[in-house]
């Protein structure tokens, strides 16, 4: 059976939000989308989510959610990390850290698509071997999903590309995060799984990275502490779309996206989002 997956970059902040909110349902319908992944860890005012926002997503026509280095930004979020079975935090965190490292998601059409979060370490805070969480988990993920799916969180290109030769063969799709620029390398590897460096970011792209340009010069000009504001101008969903064989397991197409946002959001941040973080929030 062939199922058409979306997965969807960094949401940052309600403009992000808003996108979702006014054209996701409509991709879904459009492009017989049977599973819709998100990479939220900058849904709340650019950096963290909560549990608020978790629900928003869902409602939006999200079905599973994953996260980053910035998994825990907003505390209230741990115990929805703890009860809910649709959001997953980097597998190589902690063991002891809170949340899941995979799951599962019951398509309308019957097959599952499973999902694995694993951040890098070059450039990054320190995390445990992500190769290794991948040996470890993916075999245990096959004995629940007919169809993994793979969010490698990372800032370098090489690590990124290096993950998705290690996962081919044994995963479906591997999509990057965390850059925020959509990358042109989109392919499907030797054994069948589709590829892309990084999906780019769902949010304001008259910007730095989703914040407001001014304000982020201004930080690495002076090196002083800025709030970091979340921009509002030429909102975009960036992600890509994949079909997979679930019987074989094997990605068929591989397809970038980028869906235009007609409306303006004039302001940064909502009772959701919190407040504004500071120069180190990216």
């Amino acid at each position: 059976m062939k199922l058409n997956i979306l997965c969807i970059g960094d949401v940052v902040g309600r403009p992000g939000r808003r996108v979702l909110a006014d054209k996701l349902r409509a991709v879904i319908n459009e492009r017989a989308i049977d599973c819709v992944i998100v990479n939220a860890e900058n849904a709340a005012g650019g950096s963290g989510l909560t549990p608020q926002i978790h629900e928003k997503l869902l409602h939006y026509g999200v079905n599973l959610i994953t996260l980053g280095d910035h998994a825990f930004r907003k505390r209230d979020i741990i115990e929805t990390l703890e009860t809910a079975t649709n959001i997953v935090r980097p597998a190589n965190f902690s063991d002891h850290a809170a949340g899941r490292a995979t799951a599962v998601y019951l398509t309308p059409k019957g097959p599952t698509v499973g999902v694995l979060a694993l951040i890098g370490r070059l450039f990054m805070k320190p995390a445990d071997c992500p190769y290794t969480a991948a040996d470890k988990l993916i075999p245990k993920l096959q004995q629940q999903a007919d169809i993994i799916v793979v969010d490698f969180h990372a800032e370098a290109t090489s690590e990124k590309i290096a993950m998705g030769y290690h996962l081919d063969g044994r995963a479906s799709v591997c999509f990057g995060t965390h850059t925020h620029v959509a990358t042109a390398d989109e392919t499907i590897l030797p054994k069948g799984l589709a590829y892309i460096t990084d999906v780019g970011m769902t949010a304001a792209h008259d910007s730095v990275l989703g914040r407001k340009t001014q304000s982020v010069l201004k930080s690495f000009r002076t090196q002083m502490p800025v709030p970091f504001e979340v921009a509002t101008g030429d909102v975009r969903m960036n992600g890509i779309i994949v079909t997979v064989d679930s019987n074989t397991k094997r990605a068929e197409h591989i397809e970038r996206i980028c869906v235009k946002s007609e409306v303006e959001d004039s302001t940064h941040y909502d009772a959701d989002d919190g407040r504004p973080e500071y120069f180190n929030a990216f």
